[in-house]
């Protein structure tokens, strides 16, 4: 592990004394969420800056909010769909654009990041339904389904797998391609490593996931396909690549939705990288592994959209 990573891992560690606290953070039922949505929005303007020569605009969708993330001299029939994470119950386009922004300059096609809608006040498969909806107005605006990609981290990437069961389903064209950095996919925390990282993991506070999960199943079945895809119809998806730390409770989860989806005929990558946290790749370029693991990633979405090359102009 780079000596960088090793300070990052340091430092999310131990965070709570970055904040004054001598006690780790613990996530419960009285946490408040709107305090988590407020931290989040600022820790993303804090830790993620604005990439040079991107721009962000909102799209023309009517439904709920959305935006255009674009680089200058980048295909215009090609569309990355961003769903962000933040643990089903924060995280939004604007705190997720630049994070967006910077996959879209390594990757070179533009990007569409929305808001779906966050449990606890609608749990699942609110924000499937929401995904749903605006894939479907992409392809009603004219993208085709094989030039269009999904990409998630966390949360997200687990969204973005259930929506595509969804769309299976309903009988829609489900994109050529798709990312996942660090997938929530197991809504009944099933995985071994939900017991056996947890000293290792230094971004989960004690009780999140457990917490998160909750609100986002509300009264709904754990194992319901389109809250956890793990347990999910996985043949007929499209190729996909998953990155994933060796040092996060929720690891299994990429490990086991990989194994399945395999074993169903799909086309898989995942790589599980030893000393990594979770959702290390949307930190690049600040340590070397999360450069690797992005640009492994963008260009396996570029093979699969046939973009050759990052095309873009600096001015």
């Amino acid at each position: 592990m780079s000596l960088k990573a090793k300070i990052f891992h340091v430092m999310l560690r131990y965070r709570h004394l970055l904040k004054g606290q001598l006690k780790p953070e613990v996530i419960d039922k009285n946490t408040s969420i709107e305090k988590l949505r407020r931290e989040t929005d600022e820790m993303a303007a804090k830790l993620l800056k604005k990439n040079d020569g991107i721009t962000y605009r909102q799209s023309e969708f009517k439904d709920f909010y959305s935006e255009w993330v674009e680089l200058k001299g980048t295909p215009r029939d090609k569309v990355l769909l961003y769903f962000h994470g933040g643990g089903f119950v924060m995280g939004n386009a604007k705190s997720h654009r630049n994070i967006v922004g910077n996959i879209v300059k390594h990757l070179g096609v533009n990007a569409l990041v929305f808001d779906y809608r966050l449990a606890p006040e609608n749990p699942a498969p609110a924000a499937v339904y929401d995904s749903v909806v605006i894939y479907k107005w992409l392809l009603e605006e004219g993208y085709k389904a094989e030039n269009i990609a999904f990409a998630g981290d966390s949360a997200g990437g687990g969204i973005q797998f259930a929506t595509m069961i969804k769309c299976k389903d309903d009988g829609i064209p489900l994109p050529a391609v798709c990312a996942a950095f660090s997938p929530c996919t197991d809504m009944t925390l099933s995985g071994e490593s939900h017991k056996s990282r947890v000293k290792a993991d230094p971004c989960t506070p004690k009780g999140a996931n457990q917490t998160y999960l909750g609100y986002y199943i509300g009264d709904g079945d754990p194992k319901n396909p389109y809250a956890s895809p793990l347990f999910g119809d996985l043949h007929g998806l499209p190729p996909m690549i998953i990155q994933v730390g060796n040092d996060e409770t929720l690891r299994d989860d990429s490990v086991l939705f990989a194994e399945k989806a395999k074993k169903s005929g799909v086309e898989v990558k995942i790589k599980v990288w030893k000393g990594m946290f979770h959702c290390f790749p949307v930190l690049a370029p600040m340590f070397p592994e999360a450069t690797e693991a992005l640009n492994e990633t963008c260009s396996f979405l570029r093979e699969k959209l046939n973009v050759s090359s990052v095309r873009y102009t600096s001015d």
